[in-house]
């Protein structure tokens, strides 16, 4: 498995692996991404912004993550200073073909690596209240549950909020 920045080439492999987990997330309930989000344009900011991740296996992509220290401002209410700077990590995903093989692991062991490579020990990261594996994964990686939110652009659903501190 190699851990890469992504470019616009791999755009399409991205959105392949988003048309295979859409439709697992739905049925299991979570409807965090859905038909219209999210899409090329967003990975391709994404990808101008150099805050996009692959993880690749045998050439397919396998993973994604955007680490980022955007913070949404809806951070705030679960008590987080948004004003200090932390790596977020949002749009994180894994083709069901590559699930069980510690790829979601490595892309946040990579936001680990961007955090330290620009001064900051703070990782935070949201979840659909409905995605039972990240609840389960975060806590495993060290991240502690902070409590909940409902962002602006996904009225209706609930977000729940994990930060890990680095030592």
């Amino acid at each position: 498995m190699i851990i890469r920045t992504a470019t616009l080439a791999d755009v399409a492999g991205i959105m392949q692996l988003v048309n295979n987990v859409v439709p697992a997330m739905l049925a299991a309930g979570n409807f965090q991404w859905d038909s219209t989000y999210p899409n090329p344009a967003v990975f391709e900011t994404d990808i101008e912004l150099n805050q996009l991740w692959v993880a690749q296996i045998d050439n397919a992509i396998a993973g994604v993550a955007a680490i980022t220290t955007q913070q949404d401002a809806e951070y705030a209410q679960v008590g987080w200073d948004i004003s200090e700077t932390a790596v977020v990590i949002h749009r994180l995903a894994v083709h069901p073909q590559y699930r069980g093989k510690g790829i979601a692991a490595a892309l946040l062991k990579q936001a680990e690596q961007v955090a330290l490579s620009i001064g900051t020990t703070i990782l935070r990261v949201d979840t659909n209240s409905n995605n039972a594996a990240t609840q389960k994964l975060f806590p495993k990686l060290g991240y502690v549950f902070a409590g909940h939110i409902s962002l602006a652009f996904r009225p209706g659903l609930n977000f729940y909020c994990y930060e890990k501190r680095l030592v």
